[in-house]
């Protein structure tokens, strides 16, 4: 389910007092029309919209003054790392900055060591520092695919892209990305969503571009920009945090309280086999801080909870690891289940149940996107096995924005 709505983005406490849209789940009442909510013997809890902050309006700009970005450079530039890039990755830097890249072109030039971050070779995952210096090689764009050739393999693929869309217009799709296909190349993948995007490339030679990402076995809602005007859009609205993104999730126990916040500092950890995020310290070389509200939907019996999830930054594995941190892992999860002895209730699958439920992002020639994924098969199983009800009242709707 997806819309694009031609006003600003309100406050969901806003949006509750006008009609409800249609497939909206129903309103139970502000906290105020609740009255307060205590635990026997304890403090009174705190809902999570009781310090929202409402955003502030996004204003768009007259369709008018649109322009689309200048054409890739043709000789070698050096360009400075400005204070919004600070922190950025050096792949996601160059895809900021110039939205025509393909993910492989990015890796060729980054493993050729064309690319150079004050006079050294630098990785795709290294991340740059405010004032930093770094040199750009010649770029272009992957030569055109013409639509008239595709292969039978291609058509079929690109009628599984058609099959995933939750919304599409001239400049965006949003998509339903099934569980266990990767979104980008790598290791052992054969199949992944960038490449996919192959056969959607246009007239001029573009093809669709990721602006965000989710972990192989997340569903999902999933933006992708079909131009670089819209790419440059998306990519600066989440360095601004300007998308609102919501999950849920299946995870071992009930959380208490049931609605609050996870602060932490995050670091990669690499090992032989596998990389994992952990819980770091601040200042620990490669920590970056992570924060997300958690609320519990609905729970069966002590065994598992319903969780909504809304990460406010956008760290690798972020929920996956703040779930296992405080000790209710999200069910299905190879790298962070860590519940010894635990069975998983019969029926279910034991795979990640982690959906990317919504997404609410300023559109970039104005109004908003707002696209819902619904359960992907081996979830709904689990909410039909489990008796939860999919249509509940979201309390995560009211978590503040930062």
């Amino acid at each position: 389910m997806s819309r694009r709505v031609k006003r600003p983005l309100r406050p969901a406490a806003d949006r509750a007092k006008g009609a409800r849209p249609k497939g909206a789940r129903p309103h139970r009442g502000s906290a105020a029309e609740r009255g307060p909510a205590h635990r026997p013997g304890g403090k009174p809890v705190v809902r999570l919209g009781d310090k929202q902050r409402a955003p502030k309006p996004f204003v768009p700009e007259p369709e008018k003054h649109v322009a689309e970005p200048p054409p890739l450079p043709t000789k070698v530039q050096t360009v400075v790392v400005t204070a919004d890039e600070n922190n950025m990755r050096v792949d996601r830097f160059l895809e900021a900055r110039f939205p025509g890249l393909s993910f492989s072109h990015i890796q060729r030039i980054v493993r050729k060591g064309e690319l150079r971050v004050n006079g050294k070779r630098a990785d795709s995952k290294d991340r740059l520092e405010e004032g930093q210096s770094v040199r750009i090689p010649p770029l272009k764009l992957d030569t055109p695919k013409a639509a008239a050739s595709l292969s039978e393999a291609a058509k079929k693929t690109l009628q599984d892209l058609k099959d995933m869309i939750l919304f599409e217009d001239a400049d965006v799709m949003v998509l339903n990305k099934p569980a266990g296909l990767a979104v980008q190349g790598g290791s052992g993948i054969t199949r992944n969503v960038d490449d996919m995007l192959e056969v959607m490339r246009d007239a001029k030679g573009q093809k669709p571009r990721l602006v965000h990402r989710l972990d192989r076995e997340t569903s999902g809602c999933l933006l992708i920009a079909k131009t670089r005007f819209a790419a440059t859009a998306l990519t600066g609205s989440f360095r601004h945090r300007s998308a609102r993104k919501i999950y849920w999730a299946l995870v071992a126990g009930v959380p208490k309280p049931k609605q609050g916040r996870i602060s932490t500092y995050l670091a990669k950890e690499e090992s032989e086999e596998d990389s994992i995020m952990r819980i770091a310290a601040h200042g620990d070389e490669g920590a970056s801080h992570a924060v997300t509200y958690y609320a519990v939907v609905e729970t069966s019996a002590t065994k598992l909870a319903w969780v909504s999830l809304k990460p406010v930054t956008g760290r690798t594995h972020q929920l996956r690891a703040h779930m296992a941190h405080i000790d209710h892992a999200i069910v299905g999860d190879p790298k962070y289940f860590n519940k010894e002895n635990w069975q998983l209730p019969g029926g279910l699958q034991n795979r990640l149940h982690l959906l990317a439920r919504r997404i609410v992002i300023p559109h970039p020639r104005g109004g908003v996107i707002d696209a819902t994924a619904p359960l992907p098969p081996h979830m709904l199983q689990s909410w039909n096995l489990l008796g939860l009800e999919a249509d509940r009242f979201d309390p995560i709707e009211n978590a503040p924005e930062e």
